[in-house]
């Protein structure tokens, strides 16, 4: 009896790891099927978080872009991101698999069928559930339930705005910063920040940014940046420590009515993230997501 329980014992281990074996022989084999970068397995696990701004700067009335909708962009960086976390999963050792990523709101929609499809989005994968179908439906989700948030947005309407400083005083550090992990934050943002619920002023520093606030500052002439600087103008700072996190802010789309408006919403978003202490930033301008492609690639393979 003993003999039989050995036997079978050792056909259950040897079935376990010929499945294992074989699910990572499956990944490796599509990693050079396909033309991913040539990166090294031994890489850290990738925790990437996506906060979506989507005030009425996504209406497609208010703000047309004959190029491409500002909508359909975000949706284009949003694939970008997946296919590029993808690749990342591909090129790791199976038994070192711990990734995640997910696709943040704030505040919150009311709507079920919304938060419903943000949690679909919320992706996570270990050596303990990872297979070669399960990452390729990455991208496929982020393509298609991503179009689905824009398109159910502006239809509603009702553009309440993002409250983007909150969110990085109250949530950033529970909902996207875990010890062990390479701690990435991509805002999809045209740069100003502005929430009705959230408007805080301290001497010449602000909880918001808004076209109107730029002109009212006194930000429309050459004298702008030695005025921001003497003064001390900027956002309030909304946190202590983000030495473990990194931000990519995408979708930078200043009023053509001011020739130094970009120059004023990088000198805020710059200064925040310093004082902020963010490990590194990059803040760059809305343009085509086949434009875009390669920055982002850069930013999260670490190139």
């Amino acid at each position: 009896m003993k003999k039989y329980l050995r036997v079978l014992l050792l056909l259950v281990l040897t079935s376990t790891v010929f499945s294992s074996c074989k699910e990572e022989s499956k990944i490796e084999e599509f990693v050079h099927e396909h033309e991913f970068p040539n990166l090294s397995s031994n890489r850290e696990n990738l925790n990437i978080s996506v906060l979506l701004d989507l005030s009425d700067r996504i209406n497609p009335e208010k703000y047309p872009s004959p190029a491409m909708e500002f909508y359909l962009r975000d949706v284009g960086y949003l694939k970008s991101i997946a296919e590029n976390f993808e690749a990342h999963v591909m090129n790791k050792k199976m038994i070192k698999i711990n990734d995640k990523i997910q696709v943040f709101i704030d505040p919150e929609p009311f709507d079920k069928t919304l938060n419903e499809k943000l949690n679909t989005l919320k992706i996570s994968f270990s050596k303990n559930n990872v297979t070669k179908e399960e990452i390729l439906q990455t991208c496929k989700k982020y393509d298609s339930i991503s179009k689905l948030i824009y398109e159910a947005a502006i239809k509603d309407d009702h553009y309440v705005g993002s409250d983007t400083w909150r969110f990085f005083k109250n949530k950033v550090n529970d909902y996207c910063i875990e010890d062990g992990s390479r701690n990435i934050l991509v805002v999809l943002t045209d740069g100003y920040i502005f929430h009705k619920n959230t408007k805080i002023k301290e001497g010449n520093r602000t909880t918001y940014l808004t076209p109107q606030d730029i002109e009212h500052f006194g930000f429309s002439n050459t004298g702008w940046k030695e005025k921001f600087d003497q003064q001390d103008f900027g956002f309030i700072k909304a946190n202590r420590e983000l030495s473990n996190l990194e931000v990519l802010v995408l979708g930078i789309n200043p009023s053509d009515k001011n020739p130094y408006e970009e120059d004023v919403i990088r000198a805020y978003w710059n200064k925040w993230l310093e004082e902020m202490k963010v490990k590194k930033s990059e803040i760059k301008q809305a343009d085509l997501p086949s434009n875009m492609d390669k920055i982002i690639r850069a930013f999260i393979l670490n190139e």
